[in-house]
């Protein structure tokens, strides 16, 4: 849930999208700040070049399951095992040298037996301790209304040491929000990827 350390780690989910991943790769790099990118499986296999502009931007590298199954940890130990190595070979299929450190289970479902899996693979598992729900956008809800909530969220949450989660995945808003965030985040803590 923390960084073990006062600095901030800005995590984002479910990519990489070839149409936003890209957007914050830019805004990561003219900020100077490095994040840790949480990849689903089909993504990374879909968007090899997306993987290696992740690593070339130097942030680092979170297994976030081959297709977010959000009951994954229910699952044997085989099929959880299974499920965690084809991801981490899709990302190493593009960054053949990828340290993938990490496990974040999707919707944060964690099970002993998935955090026990990861370990045996040499992968820590992360939570958060700041979630602005940029997933989650009523209907009634506008695209700059969406935008400033998660802002807002951000901004009030954040504390030294937070794991903060996002997403680059079918989120515009958050890329938005985002422009005014690392600035303002900037000034307060030292932004980190989990490495």
């Amino acid at each position: 849930m923390t960084t073990g350390s006062k600095a901030v780690a800005l995590t984002f989910d479910d990519g990489p999208d070839p149409d936003l991943t890209p957007k914050l790769l830019k805004l990561l790099a003219k900020e100077k700040v490095k994040a840790t990118f949480c990849l689903v499986g089909t993504q990374a296999r879909r968007h090899p070049d997306l993987v290696r502009a992740i690593a070339k931007g130097g942030h680092s590298f979170c297994n976030h399951s081959w297709n977010h199954d959000l009951k994954l940890g229910k699952r044997s130990h085989q099929a959880i095992r299974a499920d965690l190595e084809r991801t981490n070979a899709a990302i190493r299929a593009a960054v053949p040298d990828a340290k993938i450190r990490y496990m974040r289970a999707p919707g944060g479902n964690f099970t002993p037996a998935l955090v026990k899996i990861s370990a045996e693979m040499g992968m820590h598992s992360i939570y958060w301790k700041v979630d602005p729900r940029d997933w989650d956008q009523p209907e009634t809800e506008s695209h700059n209304a969406h935008r400033d909530k998660i802002i807002r969220s951000v901004k009030k949450h954040t504390h030294a040491g937070a794991i903060v989660l996002s997403h680059d995945y079918a989120q515009p808003a958050t890329i938005e929000a985002y422009r005014v965030l690392i600035p303002y985040l900037r000034k307060r803590y030292q932004l980190v990827a989990l490495v």
